[in-house]
């Protein structure tokens, strides 16, 4: 099993490009399943996430090709897929494909949507929180699904086709209005969604949706409403740059001292994420082409913060705040308002010297003078990244194993840190 040695101290200086987004490239290849044509998504990050639901994908009849390097290539741009579900072959989502993720869930919609019928296994508990799909099977319930739980499956029907409704989300849920969307752009008649999720993912969807052929208006903001069509035709589109890896390569920039350029970044969809990262004292600037993070030999100060639903702080940025303000100036509050059990990286972090308390859901950091190298497990995805970021500065060495949950959700981290000066290797099994 592969693990990350960082040998801390170093700042970073240069340009990082930025990846397309894991949590807008997983939804847009599950758009596939809504027409017999061709959809061409460019910008698709290289992760393990996304090669496990190609594999998904293609068990329900989704074929793909990726294409090759061309002459003049950019050497960071992502990958251009072609999907096409001519037919689909196969309705059931089994437990040992949607255990391996989550996303794989969202097929329930469009299978239903085409098919008239579903049969997805249910992902069960994950390691942040229960995140349980009842908002998705409501919002499937109220387009005119018939579902019912079946030894550990949700086996939807409608062999009449969906039909437009209201659907009234009671929290803000991205899975429930991703889900929402897909099934109602085929429907009978109208639907209206209300306190629907308004990240830029969800923005992305419905853009893709609305060059296929979709009438789609309102992604972004609370209230969505779509007018159903009768097919969807193919489209080309290109994922947005990951607002999440940006956000997490500005706090290594903010963390270590230095001036890294984040190419291609869109600070509109993580401007929460940045304004905390100005107030802890990083000069934060950006144009066209990204952002710029630039922090002189000035110390950090700390900076509380709450997560909260776009546009607010993201909860998929908490743990790498946590490990920015574990070297700030003060004590700084994080509190953890959208999943439960997101603080599993705090005894990781303590193991490097971090001084954190927990109350309930907020978390009390102390800011240290220094961190020291030590040998840390990672335990999810962006736990794992908040201890690169304090490996970065902790004084000698500091092994991450498990990195297999960032191969998850990050493109190339080693050689994209290591570009602008941070002493960081991947060590493979027997190496």
């Amino acid at each position: 099993m592969d693990r990350i040695r960082i040998t801390g101290g170093q700042k970073l200086n240069g340009t990082i490009p930025i990846s397309g987004a894991k949590n807008a490239a997983l939804p847009l290849m599950i758009a596939p399943l809504l027409t017999r044509e061709t959809l061409t998504l460019e910008n698709v990050p290289r992760l393990n996430d996304v090669a496990m639901l190609m594999r998904i994908l293609s068990n329900h009849g989704v074929d793909h090709t990726i294409e090759g390097k061309r002459p003049g290539d950019q050497p960071n741009a992502g990958q251009t897929i072609h999907f096409r579900a001519r037919e689909i072959v196969d309705t059931v989502a089994p437990y040992e494909l949607v255990s391996r993720m989550r996303a794989s869930f969202w097929v329930l919609a469009p299978l239903v949507a085409r098919m008239g019928e579903a049969r997805v296994s249910l992902p069960g508990g994950c390691a942040i929180g229960t995140r349980p799909v009842d908002y998705l099977l409501m919002a499937m319930e109220r387009l005119g699904a018939r579902i019912e739980i079946e030894e550990g499956y949700a086996v939807a029907t409608a062999p009449k086709g969906l039909r437009g409704a209201e659907i009234i989300f009671p929290k803000v849920t991205v899975g429930g209005t991703h889900t929402a969307i897909m099934g109602a752009v085929t429907a009978h008649g109208s639907t209206l969604i209300r306190n629907a999720a308004a990240e830029p993912e969800v923005t992305d969807l419905a853009d893709c949706l609305n060059k296929m052929g979709a009438k789609i208006r309102g992604a972004g903001t609370p209230t969505i409403e779509i007018d159903g069509v009768t097919s969807l035709s193919g489209a080309r589109h290109e994922v947005l740059p990951d607002r999440i890896e940006a956000g997490t390569f500005a706090m290594c920039a903010a963390m270590t001292g230095g001036d890294v350029f984040l190419e291609g970044a869109r600070p509109e969809t993580f401007q929460a994420g940045l304004d905390a990262i100005a107030r802890a004292g990083a000069i934060v600037t950006s144009n066209n082409h990204g952002v710029r993070i630039q922090r002189n030999g000035a110390g950090l100060a700390a900076v509380d913060i709450t997560t909260a639903p776009f546009p607010g702080f993201p909860t998929d940025l908490q743990a790498q705040f946590m490990a920015l303000m574990t070297m700030a100036k003060g004590t700084s509050h994080i509190t953890e308002k959208i999943f439960e059990n997101r603080f599993m990286h705090v005894s990781e972090l303590a193991r490097l010297g971090a001084k954190i308390r927990l109350d309930g859901e907020t978390a009390i950091v102390e800011g240290v003078t220094k961190l020291k190298g030590a040998q840390v497990m990672a335990t999810d995805l962006r736990a794992s990244v908040s201890l690169v970021i304090a490996a970065l500065v902790a004084e000698g060495d500091t092994t991450v194993h498990r990195v297999y949950h960032l191969d998850r959700g990050f493109e190339r981290l080693e050689q994209k840190l290591g570009a602008c000066g941070a002493l960081i290797e991947r060590i493979s099994e027997g190496g």
